[in-house]
């Protein structure tokens, strides 16, 4: 069963890449969080500047402690003592040569979705990072634009409410309520349907469960 579901994620992503690659971004498969953690790590110049969001993929792989242990400056939020301190490592991320992180879901036809509290995330990856890092599970590829989004809301966002201590309808019964709580962590949706300048977005779609 799992050789079976991986052949699946692999046909469901290279027929995505081909998507991804029509709207200007550049695209990988890995088979492995293992390779795609390898190839990250090539693609980062030594000495450059290296940030990233919440995501839980690239903790999953172990990314974040390689980049730590790796030749790199590195701006990790998740070191702030406090809200502020927090806040300030966001707007500095902005800033970074590299950015990573992964995306709550993608349609088969190459439209990313991502959902977010304080924006900082989409932010990054609108504009402001010379280069952005996109490493998500396969398993997150939808049909549709309109299913990703809600992958994003009705699974992603429940999920990392609770992840994140969030006291909002969703982390008591895991459904979306179209929320207006302190804590929602639905207060932007974007959709990136392509990627200009093309190029400075990089997806890898991998062949395992990672993330949420």
């Amino acid at each position: 069963m799992q050789e079976l579901m991986q052949k699946h994620y692999e046909q469901l992503a290279r027929a995505t890449i081909t998507q991804l690659r029509r709207r200007g971004f550049e695209a990988e498969w890995f088979a492995t969080a293992e390779e795609a953690k390898a190839a990250a790590l090539r693609l980062l110049p030594e000495g450059c500047t290296v940030a990233w969001g919440g995501s839980a993929t690239i903790r999953d792989m172990g990314l974040t402690e390689a980049v730590h242990a790796g030749n790199w400056k590195v701006i990790d939020r998740d070191l702030a003592k406090t809200p502020e301190e927090r806040a300030e490592l966001h707007r500095q991320g902005l800033l970074s040569d590299w950015y990573l992180m992964s995306a709550n879901a993608i349609s088969a036809e190459g439209v990313l979705v991502n959902i977010d509290g304080t924006g900082n995330r989409l932010a990054a990856l609108c504009f402001g990072p010379k280069q952005v890092l996109v490493l998500c599970s396969a398993g997150k590829i939808q049909p549709t634009t309109e299913t990703a989004v809600s992958r994003a809301r009705n699974t992603a966002a429940p999920a990392n409410a609770l992840r994140f201590g969030g006291k909002t309808p969703c982390a008591a019964d895991g459904l979306c309520h179209n929320c207006l709580s302190p804590d929602c962590i639905c207060n932007q949706i974007l959709l990136t349907r392509a990627c200009r300048p093309a190029g400075r977005i990089h997806v890898f779609l991998i062949g395992e469960e990672l993330g949420l």
